[in-house]
């Protein structure tokens, strides 16, 4: 299947504003493209780029003063197939864990596990270590968090989503994250495009999605405790530990946001 993905996002700048943008599709995804997805500037700036630590395009902009416009449009090549499920994968023990792992096992800014050690444990002890205990993880996460566009906060810590019972796609992943991550499961964040195909209408205004990856049976396993169900057309932009590390974008200084709009649409 083709997915048409792309943004439009508008700011207005008192004054030139460096801004670092994480908007670029994932490196592994690269080959589905059937041309680059270049972030297009209005006005027209020069971009320079880079990899971070964890291997995300990150692209730097000195945004003039007034109002810019970021946006992209592209198509992307899809399997068509709806999330891979292994229910027969095992956790693996921290002392055969690859080194890429470790790090995902350890607290983060919003994914603040040692908060959430006795929780975790007191709650999910008793299930099957493996793809069985992530999946609880997410069933309770899933019915813990009332979701709501109101309830988006860009602070709120994986503790704090379960203290207040409410939040938005990233808070479903910050609470799973760091509640496997406690029972010694290496989880890592994620961000990309994730549209409504498979799914029936009413579908709401697009957005970006965060879900999160386990590490289990060797390899990594996606898992979306918003949804908490496999989804089709799941289209990958950045991972990290939290949404600290892949924010689509990043200003250093004084700007109101006038314009979001994003799409991820079969075509």
């Amino acid at each position: 299947m083709k997915l048409r993905v792309g943004y439009e996002i508008t700011y207005d700048f008192p004054q030139p504003t460096p801004l670092i943008g994480m908007l670029n599709i994932h490196y592994t995804r690269v080959a589905d493209l059937a041309a680059p997805d270049h972030i297009r500037t209005t006005p027209s700036v020069p971009i320079s780029g880079y990899r971070d630590l964890y291997g995300n395009w990150c692209s730097r902009i000195l945004a003039p003063g007034g109002r810019m416009t970021l946006s992209t449009d592209a198509l992307v090549s899809d399997s068509g197939q709806a999330d891979a499920l292994a229910p027969d994968a095992a956790q693996t023990p921290v002392e055969a864990l690859p080194e890429e792992a470790i790090v995902f096992l350890l607290p983060s800014r919003f994914c603040d596990s040692d908060r959430l050690q006795d929780l975790a444990w007191s709650l999910f002890s008793q299930t099957r270590p493996g793809w069985a205990r992530v999946q609880a993880i997410c069933d309770f996460a899933h019915n813990h968090i009332a979701f709501g566009y109101d309830f988006a906060s860009v602070t709120r810590t994986a503790s704090e989503a379960y203290e207040e019972g409410k939040g938005v796609c990233r808070d479903y992943a910050h609470l799973a994250v760091a509640l496997c991550r406690a029972l010694n499961i290496p989880a890592r964040y994620c961000t990309g495009y994730l549209g409504d195909v498979g799914t029936p209408p009413p579908w709401p205004p697009g957005d970006f999605a965060a879900w999160f990856e386990a590490w289990l049976g060797g390899q990594w396993h996606i898992f979306d405790a918003r949804n908490n169900t496999p989804r089709i057309g799941r289209v990958l932009i950045a991972r990290g530990r939290d949404a600290a590390d892949v924010p689509i974008a990043t200003t250093f200084g004084p700007n109101t946001l006038v314009g979001f709009k994003v799409w991820t649409d079969e075509v």
